[in-house]
């Protein structure tokens, strides 16, 4: 009965040590051509970049991380901790997502399978890239312009620029509006509506249900928006 007992309490002991502990959110994936390293699951608290799980990467190029997530927020993949370096920006949901990239181009174009936050957001960069690169033309022929003393031009590629600022704007509040039943609303409208008025802003938020604006990112918005009203009174 003794070395039935020991038995046991072994097995207990070396199964507590080797299992990891799983969270509601399983991340996992392979990255080609990564040998060596470790990966980092991290997300921000508290307005700091926090770890929440690791993974010492030796011969195979799979990985698996997880985390208990209350609410949809986005995370980042980094090598090392470091996501100035190389990372991969990803909305993280409960249930397993996955994400496969290459140690070459890591973060670039990775797939992500598993979040639907995900792929509203993914649906959106593509449209903002557009924004992006008309945005980066008119850079340069504002530089030219003003090189070359072309007053008119100058006078032109500003009306031309302040359109473009207004249909950005209105794209963005439009797709938030569209997907107001998802945490990425009200990510979106924080992190690319800085251009947008006060009533564009309070037109999204009035469009979010209820579930979302109990969210993380919810909330964040709420308190954007109070903090705006508060210092448009002064």
């Amino acid at each position: 009965m003794k070395r039935i007992l020991t038995v046991l309490v072994i097995t207990i002991m070396l199964t507590s040590c080797s299992s990891k502990k799983q969270g509601n959110m399983i991340v996992e994936g392979q990255i080609k051509g990564l040998k060596k390293g470790k990966l980092y699951l991290q997300k921000i608290k508290d307005t700091l970049l926090v770890s929440v799980d690791s993974v010492a990467i030796n011969g195979s190029s799979n990985f698996k991380l997880t985390d208990n997530i209350e609410s949809p927020v986005v995370y980042y993949l980094t090598f090392d901790g470091n996501t100035k370096d190389k990372r991969i920006l990803f909305f993280g949901e409960k249930g397993t997502i996955t994400i496969n990239d290459n140690v070459e181009n890591f973060g670039l174009k990775p797939e992500i399978i598993g979040s639907k936050n995900q792929e509203i957001l993914d649906q959106f960069n593509k449209i903002r890239s557009r924004f992006q690169s008309e945005r980066l033309q008119f850079i340069k022929k504002d530089f030219d312009a003003k090189k070359a003393n072309d007053k008119k031009l100058i006078a032109e590629l500003e009306k031309d620029y302040s359109q473009l600022i207004k249909r950005k704007v209105l794209f963005t509040t439009n797709f938030a509006i569209s997907n107001s039943d998802f945490e990425v609303a009200p990510y979106i409208a924080l992190t690319e509506m800085y251009d947008a008025s006060l009533k564009m802003l309070d037109t999204v938020n009035v469009s979010l249900s209820p579930k979302i604006k109990a969210s993380e990112y919810g909330k964040s918005f709420q308190d954007y928006l109070n903090t705006i009203k508060k210092n448009e009174e002064k």
